[in-house]
């Protein structure tokens, strides 16, 4: 389908979503709009056996348009957040601590749009599907740190095992990246398990990076009870208060889940 049929469906899509009509399936496919009818594009990858669409936004009928404007531009704006997760349940039952906590991660990620929305290597505006996490491997010989990915699944069991795999082959690589073919739908979670902190920041420049960024500290042990600090960075112009607030309690009920 060329550029031009693409707008054509998209536009009668969106029209009969306005008048309240049903969008025939196939028109669907292409017609890429809200149930409200705000129009929208989505692009569909695949790479490396990995498939991920990412649907743009339309900012002149977004609800969060005024506020994403605000601390994009106005007074362009991250914050932080860190908490202490109750983590006594992980180490009651001998669970592996980093891979449990990554994978419960990942599933409140991709929970919530605030969490996915980026801009994409063409600088469009909008929203991945999923995503990966890529996290860090220390190496104490030479005091550096190395980034792996791991493809992300909703079963525990399968996800354990391709984390270990990733691990096992690429964890003594000292490259920055150690394992290749990072996808652009991928967030970043690390560890520093040498303290326990009450605040932790990180300051990037310029304020195009939307994706939030997590960091775990070192596990402690208090009146009985397991706690591990746990720093989340986001940027306000695509995520509030609430939203980190949300996805920080949604986070503790999975730790605590079976």
């Amino acid at each position: 389908m060329t550029a031009e049929q693409l707008d054509t469906e998209l536009e009668k899509g969106c029209a009969q979503r306005k008048a309240g009509q049903t969008v025939p399936a196939k028109q669907a496919s292409a017609a890429c709009c809200t149930a409200d009818g705000r129009l929208t594009r989505s692009f569909t990858v695949e790479r490396q056996g990995l498939t991920m669409t990412f649907t743009t936004i339309d900012l002149s009928t977004w609800s969060r348009k005024e506020r994403f404007e605000h601390y994009s531009k106005a007074v362009p704006c991250t914050y932080s957040m860190t908490v202490k997760l109750d983590i006594t349940r992980i180490k009651r039952n001998g669970e592996k601590l980093f891979p449990f906590l990554v994978y419960r991660l990942t599933k409140v990620v991709n929970r919530h749009p605030e969490f996915r929305t980026a801009f994409n290597a063409n600088g469009d505006l909008g929203i991945y599907s999923d995503m990966h996490p890529c996290y860090t491997v220390f190496h104490k010989t030479t005091e550096t740190f190395s980034n792996i990915w791991t493809e992300f699944s909703d079963d525990y069991a399968l996800f354990l095992q391709r984390y270990e795999e990733d691990v096992s082959k690429f964890g003594n690589l000292e490259t920055f990246m150690a394992k290749p073919d990072l996808p652009e739908n991928n967030f970043t979670v690390s560890m520093i398990p040498w303290v326990s902190f009450d605040g932790f920041n990180l300051n990037t420049a310029g304020f195009q990076y939307l994706i939030p960024i997590f960091t775990f500290g070192k596990y402690y042990e208090k009146a009985g009870q397991w706690w591990i600090p746990f720093a989340v960075q986001v940027h306000h112009a695509v995520c509030d208060g609430f939203h980190t607030s949300r996805f920080i309690n949604e986070l503790q009920e999975l730790i605590n889940s079976k």
